[in-house]
């Protein structure tokens, strides 16, 4: 264990970020010992057979992120389960939003132990009141017919400016937000949704990964591509209107989320996030995403949808 990671151990809300913590461009801390401290959250404190209990960062905004409740519940759900058997989709549902100073209980409903198949329900709880609820399917591996859709044609990562370099001189526009320790290295393929142009692309493309190098648990990088599915997602129906959070006057939730995950991939390695919107009606935006690894494989797909209001 690195000295970066025993301090995340002791440390997981983030209280005291150590001034030796790379920054970007911006002044934002990222890398190694960022990552650490995700992992970290991600790390359960089990408190009873099927109750855990999570922590959130300590700069965290005035709610929980989506991505990190999702993320924390997967790992509660798959705790619970045989290592043999992965998971292959999450249905979740946002019911109230969680309060960032006050930990998260997860309750594991062990729904069904089959041969083939072993499913799991989990409420997140605070202060007696659900935030949050997720099924979780698990199967055995087995072989069968595969195919998949290929990967759009884009810029390799490399050659993609970082988030900081993109962000520039904008994140006081973007709020508090924007100054967070990033864990996740974002690149930016279809221009930045705050960028404002009359020809947009109907669709926000990114590449992510682990800012950092993840422990060899597949549970772990499955979890790790639950939180960062919902960072950029929502950006896919804000982009077609041309607004943005914090810019304009926009606001909205997560709603539910659903993924399934198709094939073995690392989070700490280039995952291409293709999202596109469908439709949007009734203050409510449906986004779907496609995780292709950078070898062009189809790894994951994602759809949610979100409360978005938009004011004159």
């Amino acid at each position: 264990m690195t000295e970066a990671a025993r301090a995340a151990a002791a440390d997981p809300a983030g209280q005291h970020i150590d001034s030796s913590v790379p920054v970007d461009v911006n002044g934002v801390p990222h890398g190694q010992p960022v990552l650490d401290r995700l992992i970290a959250l991600l790390d359960l404190e089990r408190i009873e057979e099927n109750i855990f209990r999570g922590v959130s960062p300590a700069e965290s905004p005035v709610r929980v992120f989506g991505g990190q409740v999702a993320g924390q519940a997967l790992v509660a759900a798959g705790r619970t389960v045989p290592e043999d058997r992965p998971v292959h989709s999450l249905h979740a549902y946002f019911i109230r939003p969680g309060d960032p100073s006050v930990p998260i209980v997860y309750e594991v409903d062990r729904t069904r132990d089959g041969r083939s198949f072993t499913t799991r329900r989990v409420v997140a709880v605070q202060r007696g009141k659900p935030i949050f609820s997720l099924s979780a399917s698990f199967q055995l591996v087995e072989e069968g017919i595969d195919h998949a859709e290929p990967m759009p044609d884009v810029p390799d990562p490399e050659s993609l400016p970082t988030y900081g370099e993109q962000v520039g001189g904008l994140l006081a526009e973007l709020g508090g937000q924007a100054y967070q320790p990033r864990p996740i290295d974002v690149r930016y393929v279809t221009p930045p949704p705050w960028v404002k142009s009359e020809d947009r692309a109907a669709r926000s493309q990114v590449w992510m990964r682990a800012d950092g190098t993840l422990p060899d648990d597949e549970l772990l990088h499955v979890c790790m591509a639950a939180f960062a599915s919902d960072l950029t997602l929502l950006d896919s129906v804000l982009v077609r209107h041309g607004v943005y959070w914090m810019m304009d006057k926009v606001s909205g939730a997560s709603l539910d989320h659903a993924m399934w995950f198709h094939r073995p991939f690392r989070a700490d390695e280039w995952l291409l996030y293709d999202c596109a919107s469908p439709s949007a009606s009734g203050a409510r935006g449906l986004a779907t995403g496609r995780f292709f690894a950078q070898d062009g494989t189809l790894v994951a797909t994602v759809v949610q949808e979100g409360l978005l209001r938009v004011l004159d």
